[in-house]
């Protein structure tokens, strides 16, 4: 893939949406792994700026949001599938739902569980997304758990 051309998008299931993130700067791009850097889509008071590592492998969006100051807000991670099309130099990542918040101070915080549920049982994304969904979340959440969460945030700190 050629990052300077590189086409990103976001695919939300609710509301159902495809944005492009033209305005998301590519840092790092190997393997299993894109590192980008953004500003808020619509401006925010609690945030404005970030840096998110898709670990493409894993299903997992690992972002530090940081507030106009550059102090960091609060480690936003959305449960994540991702579509790579070659031939069109595009990178999609489709939002399974499932987020957790890791605060600087240690609190953990699992949201929109019941949006997934919903989501399957309308047939917005089908159980085999629900499941690896889940999957994913669990795999994160041990990492967190067990005290593995700073190696994530290493690979994002050391991309800058």
């Amino acid at each position: 893939m050629n990052i300077e051309n590189l086409h990103l998008f976001r695919r939300r299931f609710i509301p159902d949406e495809l944005t492009p993130l033209q305005d998301d700067i590519v840092l790092k791009y190997e393997d299993n792994l894109l590192i980008t850097s953004w500003k808020t889509l619509n401006p925010r008071p609690d945030f404005a700026t970030g840096i998110s590592a898709y670990f493409i492998d894993k299903g997992w969006k690992v972002s530090k949001f940081l507030d106009c100051e550059g102090n960091v807000k609060y480690w936003y991670c959305d449960i994540i599938d991702c579509i790579i099309d070659e031939e069109n130099n595009t990178f999609t990542y489709e939002d399974l739902l499932f987020d957790v918040v890791v605060y600087p101070n240690g609190n953990v915080k699992v949201l929109d569980c019941d949006e997934a549920a919903e989501a399957c049982e309308k047939g917005l994304i089908t159980e085999a997304q629900l499941l690896k969904g889940l999957r994913s979340m669990n795999e994160l959440l041990n990492n967190v758990y067990h005290g593995r969460f700073d190696r994530l945030q290493s690979v994002i700190e050391n991309a800058v």
